[in-house]
């Protein structure tokens, strides 16, 4: 299968898990300016929403909308990323991921906007910050939103929280600033971030 992808947009959550569950694929970089492949072909050939991720299967189809990506991906491992069908703890999950994508990735739209106004960025930061207050709230002293193991919605909360480290900061969500850091130490994310070219790498001793 192969997975497009753009550095540090959403497409980051199922390029992360698909590292994480050890599933085998390329990776396609799409420029989202002029929505084109590094071969110079247009991405509207393969994804006419010209948006990411994308993701290509081995017949020919191709997903596109993240939760969608994640829970396929999900389906495909033996893993406890996406509890199976009958074990209600899969709607909690799949619950989770929907609210991440409805409520929170959509509200960072409009601060990656350039047109926004300051005024409306405001008015998002502010109803934006009441939602992460819940994240806050649910997550607690607990390493994942699910407890000890990590599932499909952690792979996405990470990427929001980069957005939100970018655009609000996350003092006023230690609980989230942790789960940051934790997930910043997991060879799955690093390995994307270095993929991507956004691992602030340390400096040699």
């Amino acid at each position: 299968m192969k997975l497009y992808y753009s550095p540090g947009a959403c497409s980051q959550a199922p390029h992360i898990l698909l590292h994480e569950i050890g599933l085998s694929h390329d990776a396609a970089q799409v420029d989202l300016k002029s929505h084109t492949l590094e071969d110079g072909s247009s991405y509207y050939q393969v994804n006419p929403k010209g948006s990411v991720p994308a993701l290509e299967l081995d017949n020919g189809e191709v997903l596109t909308e993240n939760a969608i990506i994640l829970q396929y991906l999900g389906d495909r491992t033996s893993s406890d990323v996406l509890p199976p069908l009958g074990d209600f703890r899969r709607y909690r999950v799949l619950e989770m991921v929907n609210f991440i994508t409805t409520e929170l990735h959509k509200r960072f739209g409009f601060l990656f906007n350039p047109d926004a106004t300051d005024e409306m960025k405001q008015l998002v930061v502010r109803d934006l910050g009441k939602k992460l207050d819940y994240i806050e709230e649910r997550l607690g002293a607990d390493p994942f939103l699910f407890g000890e193991e990590l599932t499909l919605p952690d792979v996405y909360l990470f990427v929001i929280t980069g957005w939100a480290e970018k655009f609000v900061g996350l003092d006023r969500w230690p609980s989230l600033s942790a789960f940051r850091q934790r997930m910043l130490q997991r060879p799955s994310v690093r390995h994307v971030l270095r993929f991507e070219g956004l691992l602030q790498e340390e400096p040699a001793g």
